[in-house]
């Protein structure tokens, strides 16, 4: 960041500072909120957008080689009049970067006349064409796609620092998306009485990057085709440099097939989830009274400030008050023991917890329940609660599911087959690592500064994509066009644009 941003930046933050005073109580006669006799007007020479960070995305696209990674190995096009198929891909990605929810927003994307040119392109694709092209996609073209943000997410990878390549963690979860559709092909009714599709899920628990997208009809098993997905996300990892990975699944995903084959390489741990089975549960009520020992969990967060004392609970006297039957957590104990899976030749971990409950009826207690959680691995160094602990972190998924549902939509239905929809959700999730990736890309500068920068980046890659698109995509920015160049003068300003800032710095270098 040059001299006169951070002038700038310093002086904004000067005035802001003096207006948020609260020692200043002038004006404090009246409401705030003063403002009156607004007029509109269009400008006739001042040209405007309000997602101006979306410039960064282009040129970090730009600087991964996305673009002519796409056109150069995706062939879906006989003749480029006038898109070509990075148009397409990037179109998808960029509607939700700004806010988009669905295909129809496209049409306010390419009938807004400055986003065009911040972008400098003559014209976009409209949502027909954009749907036209996610039926043209088969199946191989799809995982030509997947590989071709593999390669730039190396790309990525290959910035991070030494201690980033310790061990990647790969989670995988099955999600029903539903459509209201009839005449759909592929979908059928899940589990849970839905009709749609059931799209199985691989993400990097490190970085939150999703790194496999395949979808499915809706009646079909969680673990469906996983293993494979899972084959692929580790070449993927090893490619990078990684030098481990812990697998991580439901007990959906304990696919014990496959256990004996990636236990064999060293360099792969697994921590699956595991049923309980009438024969693992016998030998959990089996183990001695010395072999289990109490859970201590940690709390969830350090307060800061002093401890305030713990407001009422609500809903348990609700609870209490109403008789409703209610389950209490009394105590938590863990074990494990040695089990071969009937699909395996080699013996593995089994670590037990031990939930013990109490089932109450208003203020009586009616009897106790125990019941058994179970997990299978080949990590053999590892505490018995360190494994739970790390099984339950899994749950974080969970959270990253729900921000490809509701924040970034990829993980909708709105074209008309399993292959098009399916093609629509990986674009579409191509926004949520290019979120990723514009945070792996902030420069740790080093000295006294790197602590602060390391902080800040695993502090935007934890942001959930409505708050970062609101922080850093969706500022109003003038655009002009100056001595060849194409400026983007932001109109406003936020406590965050020194971050903005720092990345726009490394993108230009």
């Amino acid at each position: 960041m040059n001299l006169i941003l951070r002038r700038k930046l310093a002086n904004r933050k000067r005035r802001l500072d003096r207006r948020l005073d609260k020692t200043d109580l002038r004006g404090c006669a009246q409401p705030m909120f003063t403002a009156r006799n607004i007029h509109y007007e269009i400008a006739d020479r001042t040209r405007g957008i309000a997602a101006g960070g979306i410039g960064t995305f282009h040129a970090l696209a730009r600087r991964l080689g996305l673009i002519d990674a796409i056109d150069q190995r995706l062939h879906l096009l006989k003749i480029h009049l006038p898109f070509h198929e990075s148009d397409h891909v990037l179109n998808f990605a960029y509607n939700a970067l700004c806010n988009g929810t669905c295909l129809q927003d496209l049409e306010l994307r390419r009938n807004d006349e400055v986003f065009l040119d911040a972008l400098g392109a003559r014209r976009i694709p409209d949502p027909t064409t954009a749907g036209d092209f996610c039926r043209r996609f088969q199946h191989d073209d799809i995982y030509t796609l997947l590989d071709v943000f593999d390669d730039v997410r190396l790309r990525v990878w290959a910035e991070q620092p030494d201690t980033f390549f310790a061990q990647a963690r790969i989670d995988m979860d099955g999600t029903v998306v539903e459509t209201t559709g009839q005449c759909k092909q592929g979908m059928d009714i899940a589990y849970d009485g839905t009709w749609g599709y059931h799209p199985l899920v691989l993400t990097l628990a490190n970085t939150g990057e999703v790194l496999s997208v395949v979808n499915r009809p809706g009646n079909r098993p969680s673990h469906d085709g996983a293993a494979a997905q899972v084959d692929r996300a580790l070449a993927v990892c090893w490619r990078g440099g990684f030098r481990r990975v812990l697998l991580r699944g439901d007990t959906d995903f304990s696919q014990t097939e496959h256990l004996d084959r990636w236990d064999a390489d060293p360099r792969v741990r697994f921590l699956f989830g595991f049923d309980a089975l009438p024969k693992v549960k016998g030998m959990a009520e089996d183990l001695p009274a010395a072999a289990w020992s109490k859970l201590e969990r940690p709390a969830r967060y350090q307060a800061r400030t002093r401890p305030r004392r713990r407001p009422d609970n609500v809903k348990e006297s609700i609870v209490v008050a109403r008789r409703f039957d209610n389950l209490r957590l009394v105590s938590e104990e863990v074990a494990e023991f040695n089990y071969r899976p009937t699909a395996c030749r080699q013996t593995y971990r089994m670590v037990v917890v031990r939930k013990n409950l109490s089932v109450e009826k208003g203020e009586r207690v009616l009897f106790d329940d125990v019941r058994y959680f179970f997990y299978l691995t080949n990590d053999w160094v590892s505490e018995a609660a360190e494994i739970v602990f790390d099984a339950n972190d899994r749950c974080h998924q969970e959270n990253l599911l729900a921000q490809l549902h509701n924040g970034v939509r990829a993980l909708k239905a709105p074209v008309d087959n399993l292959e098009s929809n399916w093609a629509y959700m990986v674009m579409t999730a191509l926004a949520w690592n290019l979120k990723a990736w514009w945070a792996l890309m902030l420069p740790e500068q080093p000295g006294r500064w790197q602590d602060k920068h390391r902080e800040e980046k695993r502090w935007v890659l934890g942001l959930e994509f409505k708050t970062f698109l609101n922080t850093f995509v969706l500022l109003p920015c003038q655009i002009v066009r100056s001595a060849g160049k194409l400026v983007y003068r932001l109109l406003a300003g936020n406590p965050y644009q020194p971050i903005f800032f720092r990345l726009v710095a490394a993108l230009r270098c």
